[in-house]
C-alpha cells in the first residue's frame, strides 16, 4: 500500500550513525586485523554476562580501513567507513566484491570458547521487518603478541532509523507524521509478533535499533546483541534495555520476566513518535521509576508483587495517574491514547499482545485501501 509523506532523504553524512549505540558512543580506532577463517565450533553461553564480553573491542581504535579485503567462506567483503559503534563494537559499511552491493558489517570480539548468541539467534529469523543476516565470517587481530578472535556479521545495509527521522522533525518544530507513526508501529508488531512466537526476547527496543529503508519505509528490527531466548524458570539479567524504554519490573530487579518487557519498551517508542521526546527520560534509574509513577501513578501492592515478589512490601508515595490526555499534545486521538495505554501496563500480562495490537483501531488507516 503505497503512502505519501514528505520525509526528507538525508545525504551520505547525515546517514551515517544508523547503527550507532548512542549512550556509549566511542571515537576510537581500530587496528588493521589479519584474515583467518574459522569454523563455528565452540559451545554456546547462555550466561548473561556474556553480553558484557565485546567490551572489549571498544578499546581497540575505529577508524575507517580502506581498501581492506575480508574473505567470508563464501564472499569477499571491502571495508568502508564506521557507519556505528559502542559497547557491542564496531559497525561497517562495506561493499561485496562478487556483487557490488553494500552490506552493513557488525564486528565484535569472539570467545572462541562460546558460540555467539547474537549470530545464533539471527540464523533462526527470517522476517520482512527483521534485519537479515546475509552471511558471517571470523577474523584475528594480532595485538602485542595477543590473539584476539573477531566475529564479522554481514547485514543488508539500511541508512536511516526511527531515531534520525524523529529528530529531524524535532529540528525542524514538527510533529512526526502520524500516518508514520502507524506504518512503523504496526511494522514493529509484527516484527515483534514474530520474534515473541519463537520465545525471543529482543531486550533493547528503542528508535536508534529501528531501521527505515527511505525510499519504501520498509522497518527492520536490527541489534540483537542483547537478544535472549527466554525458557521458564531460567533467571535472566535484570540490567538490560536502555533505561528510557526499561520496563519497571526490571527496575524493581525482576530476574523472572517474560517477552512482556519488549510491549513496554514499544508503548514508549511509539509514544514518543507522537509527543516527539522519551515519555519517561529518568536520569538514573531511580529516577525512571519515580517518572513512571508520575504519570501511571503508585503501583498497588498486587501490581508490585507481579512484577517482583521481593518488592511486594516496599512503600512508594501516593499518586494518583494523570489522564493520558494530558499527557499528549492537544489533538492527539483516542486510539493512539488507548493503544499507548494498553501497552504501558505494571502487570506484564496485562500488555496488548502484538498480535492483537494489530487489529487495534488506531492501524485502521492503514487497511484502507483508499489510503496514500
Amino acid at each position: 500500500m503505497p503512502i505519501i509523506c514528505n520525509v526528507p532523504f538525508f545525504s551520505p553524512d547525515e546517514s551515517k550513525g544508523a547503527y550507532q549505540d548512542d549512550e556509549k558512543n566511542n571515537s576510537n580506532n581500530t587496528k588493521k586485523c589479519v584474515v583467518n577463517i574459522k569454523s563455528d565450533e565452540g559451545k554456546s553461553n547462555d550466561n548473561d554476562n556474556s553480553i558484557d564480553r565485546n567490551n572489549k573491542c571498544n578499546n581497540e581504535k575505529n577508524k575507517v580501513i580502506e581498501n581492506e579485503i575480508n574473505r567470508s567462506p563464501n564472499k569477499l567483503y571491502k571495508l568502508g567507513n564506521v557507519v556505528g559503534n559502542g559497547s557491542f563494537g564496531v559497525v561497517y559499511e562495506a561493499v561485496c566484491t562478487d556483487t557490488s552491493e553494500k552490506v552493513a558489517i557488525k564486528k565484535v570480539l569472539q570467545d572462541p570458547q562460546y558460540k555467539n548468541r547474537e549470530l545464533m539467534i539471527m540464523k533462526s529469523l527470517n522476517h520482512v521487518n527483521i534485519i537479515y543476516l546475509k552471511d558471517y565470517y571470523y577474523t584475528e587481530c594480532i595485538k602485542k603478541n595477543e590473539k584476539n578472535v573477531y566475529l564479522n556479521v554481514v547485514m543488508e545495509y539500511i541508512p536511516q532509523t526511527v531515531h534520525k527521522y524523529m529528530k529531524y522533525f524535532s529540528r525542524n518544530n514538527q510533529s512526526f507524521p502520524i500516518v508514520l507513526v502507524k506504518l512503523y508501529s504496526y511494522q514493529l508488531c509484527r516484527a515483534l509478533a514474530y520474534l515473541h512466537s519463537k520465545l525471543i526476547c529482543h531486550r533493547d527496543l528503542k528508535p536508534q535499533n529501528l531501521l527505515i529503508d527511505p525510499k519504501t519505509h520498509t522497518l527492520k528490527l536490527c541489534d540483537f546483541g542483547s537478544a535472549k531466548s527466554l525458557i521458564s524458570g531460567q533467571r535472566s539479567v535484570s540490567y538490560i534495555c536502555s533505561r528510557f524504554y526499561r520496563a519497571p519490573e526490571l527496575m524493581l530487579g525482576s530476574t523472572n520476566y517474560t517477552t512482556h518487557i519488549d510491549l513496554w519498551s514499544l508503548g514508549c517508542i511509539i509514544a514518543e513518535m507522537i509527543l516527539g521526546y522519551p515519555l519517561f527520560s529518568g536520569q538514573s534509574s531511580v529516577d525512571q521509576l519515580v517518572r513512571i509513577i508520575q504519570v501511571l501513578g503508585t503501583p498497588t501492592e498486587e501490581q508490585m508483587k507481579v512484577m517482583n515478589p521481593n518488592y511486594a512490601d516496599v512503600k512508594f508515595p501516593d499518586v494518583k495517574p494523570k489522564d493520558l490526555k494530558k499527557v499528549f499534545p492537544k489533538g492527539t486521538s483516542e486510539d493512539a491514547i488507548n493503544l499507548v495505554s494498553r501497552f504501558l501496563k505494571y502487570e506484564p500480562l496485562k500488555r496488548l499482545n502484538p498480535i492483537e495490537a494489530l487489529a487495534d483501531p488506531f492501524f485502521d488507516e492503514l487497511r484502507d485501501p483508499c489510503i496514500q
